[in-house]
């Protein structure tokens, strides 16, 4: 059975793991029971009535949260000509074609968080897919990550963009910003975020399609929310 440290012990006395939350109330919760020393990130879990065996029910996308993540990511980008000079502009860290691809194959290099390429460099990209692809940090058109507009890209991921896809189970996870967001920012996010996927369902899902919505902070107790306290 696994053992959870003292801190989380007490921080879930606060709460009725029988009861789901209204929005508000879960976020207040989600704050009041952070145990973590430093400034942890508050997450989201979502479990969807899919199955991710069959390829039109394989959810994934990407969005910009109306506040942020809280977050600073490294972004490099692989372009060429104007579309480079436009995504240095728009704030990339790194920016290169070629070059920049021979530096992760041959230096293994991974000083970024995220890649975005524009369509004409995805067959050069493609050559070290084996090497990105475990990390997961092959770009993909369905998280606006490969894209005729780098700047654009780069400008939402400095706004706060994450990235979703269902896993085995049919769960969704993202991060919803920080401990230190106040709960009007953080309910802003998360009602963002579970209006968004709503509207994601699959035809041939039948039924419920959200069949559950919790919340944690780092390292902290999960926290169940009410579907019926979203306008949804």
């Amino acid at each position: 059975m696994k053992k959870f440290g003292r801190k989380y012990v007490e921080a879930s006395k606060k709460l009725d793991k029988n009861t789901s939350y209204s929005v508000s109330e879960a976020i207040h919760l989600a704050k009041e029971t952070s145990v973590t020393n430093f400034d942890g990130t508050v997450d989201f879990a979502m479990k969807l009535n899919v199955d991710p065996k069959k390829a039109d029910q394989q959810l994934r996308g990407s969005l910009v949260l109306p506040n942020g993540t809280g977050k600073t990511k490294r972004v490099l980008v692989i372009a060429k000509g104007a579309q480079a000079e436009a995504a240095k502009a728009a704030g990339a860290l790194y920016v290169g074609e070629k070059d920049m691809i021979e530096k992760i194959q041959k230096e293994n290099w991974f000083d970024f968080d995220v890649i975005v390429a524009t369509p004409d460099m995805m067959p050069e990209l493609g050559k070290i897919g084996k090497i990105l692809g475990p990390k997961g940090l092959m770009p993909n058109p369905k998280t606006n990550t490969v894209t005729p507009n780098p700047a654009k890209a780069v400008e939402d991921i400095n706004k706060g963009m994450v990235e979703f896809r269902t896993d085995s189970y049919g769960n969704i996870h993202c991060i919803l910003g920080k401990v230190s967001f106040d709960e009007k920012a953080l309910q802003e996010n998360l009602e963002y975020v579970v209006k968004s996927i709503s509207k994601l369902k699959p035809a041939s899902v039948k039924g419920k399609f959200i069949t559950s919505i919790s919340v944690s902070t780092t390292m902290g107790p999960g926290i169940k929310v009410d579907q019926n306290s979203f306008d949804i």
